[in-house]
């Protein structure tokens, strides 16, 4: 990409728990499933405890899919002459959008909440092409996120060079 760089956002999914507490909830996962096993057990119910071994199995694949999503990153960059959308993870980087900045539009969907304005959905679009962008982030980031977009795509397309 030539040129100054209007906007170079990059969009991770959060994720709350680390890897400390993934730690300490598959412990505490583990030791209520084996004393439940060792009741089970005890009533003679031979088979519960595989069902409470296969309930800690999808459950540690369950966050494990998680992290790995959670290592997906958006990157969306403006230039003067083009806007581009990749995705990256720690493997490889991948082009998923590219236009020149003069033509690409904004498109934005709001749905109305009560009295408030919910951004439910924010896409470059460009001849009846689209892509979504900034799905990973909360509704009120993904208005900021939409409008800070806007001003970039402006102050290409009109050549001020961002502060």
């Amino acid at each position: 990409m030539d040129g100054p760089l209007y906007m170079d956002a990059e969009i991770r999914p959060n994720r709350s728990l680390s890897q400390r507490g993934f730690v300490t909830l598959i412990a505490i996962v583990t030791v209520l499933n084996c004393a439940s096993a060792a009741v089970f057990l005890a009533m003679g119910a031979y088979f519960v405890p595989m069902f409470l071994g296969l309930d800690l199995v999808a459950i540690t694949l369950a966050f494990l899919v998680s992290f790995a999503a959670a290592k997906r990153i958006q990157r969306v960059r403006v230039t003067s002459a083009q806007v581009e959308v990749t995705l990256e993870t720690p493997k490889e980087s991948r082009l998923v959008w590219k236009s020149p900045t003069a033509f690409t539009r904004v498109s934005v969907l709001t749905e109305e909440d009560g009295e408030d304005e919910t951004v439910v959905d924010v896409r470059l679009a460009l001849s009846g092409k689209e892509v979504q962008v900034a799905q990973a982030l909360s509704p009120p980031e993904r208005a900021e996120f939409a409008q800070a977009l806007q001003k970039a795509i402006f102050q290409a397309r009109t050549g001020v060079l961002p502060l």
